[in-house]
């Protein structure tokens, strides 16, 4: 760029991925009858995983007003709980109660994520939108209009994920949390593409959280409410721009040593694999079984299978090999003391003892009290973690999108137990049908632990019928939640 470019004041077009977005958003028509199945699954999924953390105070804590007393009559519900929020304080509730146990669904690609932290931000606004339609008497928004909404957002982050890997610059995958959150709460507020345009800029000046609560020797539990953080601050950028005009930025990815590609991405653009339109939410991971961080989803299962033959000679094994991807290696294989639930659930080698140990992995096997058993840190100085590189190229083929890992132990009397492996979780695509009934118990079993039981039956009838479902209205839906 020249000098006198560079000091020039004209405005520039905006930059193409932010108009790219902006066009998907308004002009696309989904015609996909698997995405919205799969979608429903994806809700039902979402708000179990949602309940099952009402179980952890860390996170009740997190769920009300940001100054006490700053509720809203007539906002939008936080499920399972009383409050009515602002929408971008809800949209901030809803988001960490479905993240905060690690347990909702999950892409893996250059980046990995997990798309349904997106329903924060699309449930509190639909529901603050639903009822302030209902006192007016505006058009309703319904369970269908959720669910497109939620396939549109899956695609956004998924896609940006595919080729571009935002945790290989230091960066969180929330920013694609907040950046797809931005999109769709614009135009579920009635912005057009300019609208979107500009509050997608802003998303992309925010800039992105850095991963180091994520990561040894500092991780710690904001990375359960950071997906909710992306969500509140996504609904801000969408009400700014409808609601208040704000400037845009039209270079904000792409202006010479000010823009995102310059500042946090090596001067680097983005790179896309397949244009927008409904292949994320159909190739899209659940997290049935196990709230395991993904890319140990098939090493727990592993690990399960070897329980029967290993827990019994505890104190003769000699070594525990997991082979697995490249990505599990840099970011779960860890080692050393670990501080706290945040830290385990993050680490493969505690995610492989406790099934050897225990037969079974939950939430609260994360806890200080079972992380007290001298078993667990004894078994994971025995084990190595390795590459296996077909592992690796399995998990970036977009025809294939596995997760794969292998578990073997050897005892010190030489004797070893066979190696098993297995490429793809229960709650991958390929294993769809064994995986929805599991989904369903999840679900079925999340409502009954927390919300009454006359409550757990409207909830259950609701969502029997898809067709009924989908015209619901969403404030009806959300009322259910309601304590």
């Amino acid at each position: 760029m020249s000098a006198q470019d560079l000091r020039s004041a004209r405005r520039p077009d905006p930059d193409p991925p932010m108009v790219d977005i902006a066009d998907y958003v308004i002009d696309c028509r989904v015609e996909s009858a698997e995405a919205y199945d799969t979608a429903r699954y994806m809700v039902l999924d979402s708000l179990a995983a949602a309940m099952l953390a009402m179980k952890f105070p860390e996170c009740v804590k997190h769920l009300g007003p940001l100054v006490p007393g700053a509720t809203l009559s007539g906002g939008a519900r936080v499920p399972g709980t009383s409050h009515e929020l602002d929408p971008v304080q809800a949209a901030f509730a809803i988001g960490t109660q479905i993240r905060w146990l690690d347990f909702n669904d999950t892409w893996l690609a250059a980046e990995w994520g997990h798309p349904s932290d997106n329903l924060g931000a699309i449930l509190a606004v639909a529901d603050y939108l639903g009822r302030k339609a209902e006192r007016e008497g505006g058009k309703p928004i319904t369970m269908h209009d959720v669910l497109t909404w939620a396939i549109k957002a899956h695609e956004i982050q998924g896609c940006y994920a595919l080729k571009n890997s935002f945790n290989r610059v230091g960066q969180d995958h929330v920013i694609l949390v907040r950046l797809a959150s931005t999109a769709v709460a614009t135009a579920m507020l009635g912005g057009g593409k300019e609208h979107i345009v500009t509050a997608v800029s802003h998303s992309w000046v925010d800039n992105g959280a850095l991963r180091t609560y994520r990561h040894a020797p500092n991780t710690g539990p904001r990375k359960s409410w950071a997906a909710g953080d992306a969500c509140r601050r996504a609904v801000t950028h969408a009400i700014n721009a409808v609601y208040r005009g704000v400037t845009g930025y039209p270079s904000a990815l792409s202006a010479k040593t000010w823009g995102y590609y310059d500042v946090a991405f090596r001067g680097e653009t983005f790179e896309f694999e397949r244009p927008f339109g409904s292949y994320v939410m159909e190739n899209v991971l659940f997290k049935i079984s196990f709230p395991a961080e993904f890319h140990a989803q098939t090493a727990v299962e592993c690990a399960m299978r070897l329980h029967e033959e290993v827990a019994g000679r505890l104190d003769q094994v000699e070594r525990v090999v997991i082979e697995t991807q490249e990505a599990g290696m840099r970011i779960i294989d860890k080692t050393g003391p670990l501080a706290n639930y945040a830290d385990r659930d993050h680490c493969i080698q505690y995610m492989v003892a406790v099934p050897l140990i225990f037969g079974r992995l939950t939430a609260g096997d994360y806890g200080d009290d079972v992380a007290a058993d001298p078993r667990i840190d004894a078994l994971r100085e025995k084990m190595s973690v390795v590459e296996n590189p077909r592992f690796t190229r399995d998990y970036f083929d977009p025809e294939r999108r596995y997760i794969g890992n292998a578990v073997q132990v050897f005892f010190k009397d030489g004797s070893s137990t066979g190696r098993v492996s297995i490429d793809y979780p229960i709650g991958h695509r390929k294993r769809r049908a064994e995986g929805i009934p599991v989904l369903l118990n999840k679900f079925e079993a999340a409502m009954r632990g927390h919300l009454p039981a006359n409550k757990v039956k409207a909830i259950m009838d609701a969502t029997a019928d898809a067709a009924s479902w989908d015209s619901m209205p969403v404030q009806r839906f959300m009322e259910l939640f309601t304590l």
